[in-house]
């Protein structure tokens, strides 16, 4: 299936999300997709993936989650092969993502996407890589009803220490989840893992979580050094997988 991909521009109370929008060709109207990005931001590598998405019938929204600091792209291709800027470039944009800005922005998107006359009504998925997994998880805690399922790849910091950490609000969950993990990921242990998967039991939360053996954080990523193709061809599977079961496209 053929597409089209278009920069938009989202309002939001801050300001303006850059974002891409990626659909099929052809009238819709097409179940609706929220892509959270990973820290790297939007670049070729995520457009690729949310093409790959909407071939199967989907439109794609993709926002630039830091564009209170900065519109895409984040990183020139020299930054992104620059161990060091993750340090310094890219976690001040990370801590000014606070909780609370994710879900704020979360409703703007959600009501772009509504907007569109050629998207359909009704709940959407969210899928998010690393930190966008991560946030994808806030998402679908505070819009339960807006989505039908997550899927969350290789995301770190899902279970904290602290009172706001992301596993404490699963119980508004009223979707499928999905959680894929990256082996030996110092940001998800096994001992995180199983504490998630505790919590989501404890509330009755459709869940699958798997690890990926010999998988390093950032598996999916093929821009960068962490990627491993096994694990991404593994993420494709179960994300086509998800998305068939949750919000499958009407067969014309």
């Amino acid at each position: 299936m053929h597409t089209t991909t278009t920069a938009v521009d989202i309002p939001t109370a801050d300001g303006i999300a850059d974002a891409y929008l990626v659909k099929p060709d052809g009238a819709g109207p097409f179940p609706g997709v929220l892509m959270f990005m990973d820290a790297y931001g939007l670049r070729p590598r995520l457009i690729a993936m949310a093409e790959r998405i909407a071939e199967r019938g989907y439109a794609v929204l993709m926002p630039n989650l830091f564009y209170r600091s900065s519109r895409s792209p984040i990183l020139t291709p020299e930054e992104m092969a620059d161990g060091s800027v993750f340090g310094q470039k890219l976690m001040p944009m990370i801590r000014t993502l606070t909780p609370a800005k994710v879900v704020e922005d979360a409703g703007a998107y959600l009501g772009f996407l509504a907007a569109q006359d050629d998207v359909a009504t009704g709940p959407r998925v969210i899928t998010g890589y690393c930190m966008g997994g991560r946030n994808a998880l806030r998402v679908i805690e505070a819009y339960p009803g807006s989505f039908a399922a997550l899927g969350s790849f290789h995301a770190g910091t899902v279970v904290t220490d602290q009172p706001d950490s992301p596993h404490l609000g699963v119980g508004s969950i009223t979707g499928e989840v999905y959680f894929a993990h990256a082996d030996h990921d110092r940001s998800m242990t096994p001992e995180e893992i199983a504490t998630l998967e505790g919590a989501l039991a404890a509330a009755g939360v459709r869940y699958t979580s798997e690890v990926y053996p010999d998988a390093p954080h950032g598996f999916t990523m093929s821009d960068t050094a962490a990627y491993q193709e096994a694990g991404e061809q593994r993420h494709w599977t179960n994300l086509f997988a998800l998305l068939d079961r949750a919000l499958p496209v009407p067969v014309s």
